[in-house]
């Protein structure tokens, strides 16, 4: 038995989730006319206290539609130094959107209102011209960080005294919204955009959304169109995702408690470096110590615990819906037999 802790992206449909697609209603979405993305769209706009959505083939995509859809080539945005609209998306805001990132100092991908400002350029013709503010919520390689509120509201009061867009990258929102107790459309209502996906904790095969105002998404399906995320009968992806939105938020729960008993489990053994406090949601980041992360990985990986080195002496674990409470033990005995074998 191998116990996958590489991402919340590895989850297999359900049985219910697979007899959802299995007899989704379909047409053809590019023309409007597949009626399960259109109840999808609607579903994921009202949970998040939106005018509308428009359903991509991933993340990424919606990140950059997003990026693309407020901005012209040329400007800037502002963006967290790990923010993964930075660092995962294959230069995407360079070659698609054509705008710069301005990289903000955030502490574990958190930064503040002050940071914002201290990025502002002054109006000159020599620079570019700053329009978007972007915030990552559960942010990864922060560790499954959560934005406060009041941080939010911080940081949105004085991007809209400097007439700055906001969009979140909320493609862990669900898990924000578990943690704290507060519902999505809360963390949702200081941004002009938000993109979700419901293929991490969700569990869905495929499939994340972006909304905002009727106008903005009408701006970003052209978007998607141009970047080839026009798809055809995507209902039956759709139903996997209306299915997880409908059924999987509230056992979000079960993978922070997963992730909170194999930090504490962890952080007694030799090796490793972390603080399970530290652990807000689904994810567990822990420094390697005496050999390089990557190592370790291969080890535990030929033992049967799966998981991803971040850097060269980080590791991180992340909690999902293929992983039950009963193996979080037997992933610590893993990591125990193999960090006492190799020390």
């Amino acid at each position: 038995m191998t116990i996958d802790l590489r991402s919340d992206t590895i989850t297999h449909p359900t049985p219910a989730m697979r007899e959802a697609m299995a007899n989704a209603d379909v047409g053809d979405d590019v023309f409007g006319d597949d009626p399960t993305v259109a109840r999808l769209e609607a579903r994921v706009a009202q949970v998040l206290g939106k005018e509308a959505a428009v359903f991509t083939p991933s993340g990424t995509m919606a990140n950059q539609l997003a990026l693309r859809a407020h901005t012209e080539p040329g400007d800037e945005i502002l963006v967290d130094a790990n923010a993964h609209i930075y660092y995962y998306e294959t230069g995407g805001p360079a070659a698609l959107a054509g705008v710069m990132c301005r990289c903000l100092p955030g502490v574990r991908g958190i930064f503040t209102a002050a940071d914002v400002e201290a990025a502002l350029r002054p109006a000159d013709q020599h620079f570019p011209t700053t329009k978007l503010v972007c915030v990552e919520n559960t942010h990864n390689r922060g560790g499954g960080s959560i934005w406060p509120m009041e941080r939010i509201r911080e940081v949105a009061s004085v991007s809209r005294h400097h007439g700055l867009r906001l969009h979140l990258d909320g493609a862990r929102l669900w898990n924000v919204a578990a943690a704290t107790g507060i519902p999505e459309h809360t963390h949702a209502e200081p941004f002009d955009s938000v993109s979700v996906c419901f293929s991490k904790g969700l569990g869905a095969p495929v499939g994340s959304a972006l909304c905002g105002s009727r106008q903005f998404i009408q701006r970003a399906r052209r978007f998607r169109k141009m970047f080839g995320g026009g798809m055809r009968q995507a209902g039956i992806i759709a139903a996997g995702a209306l299915h997880a939105l409908d059924h999987h938020r509230a056992r979000l729960a079960e993978d922070h408690a997963n992730a909170r008993a194999l930090a504490e489990g962890l952080s007694q053994l030799p090796g490793l470096e972390l603080d399970p406090a530290s652990v807000q949601t689904n994810i567990v980041m822990m420094r390697v110590k005496g050999r390089p992360a990557a190592a370790l990985a291969s080890q535990l990986n030929e033992a049967g615990v799966r998981l991803l080195a971040l850097g060269p002496d980080t590791l991180r674990a992340v909690t999902n819906l293929m992983v039950s409470r009963d193996q979080i033990p037997l992933a610590l005995d893993i990591f125990g037999i193999v960090l006492r074998r190799d020390a």
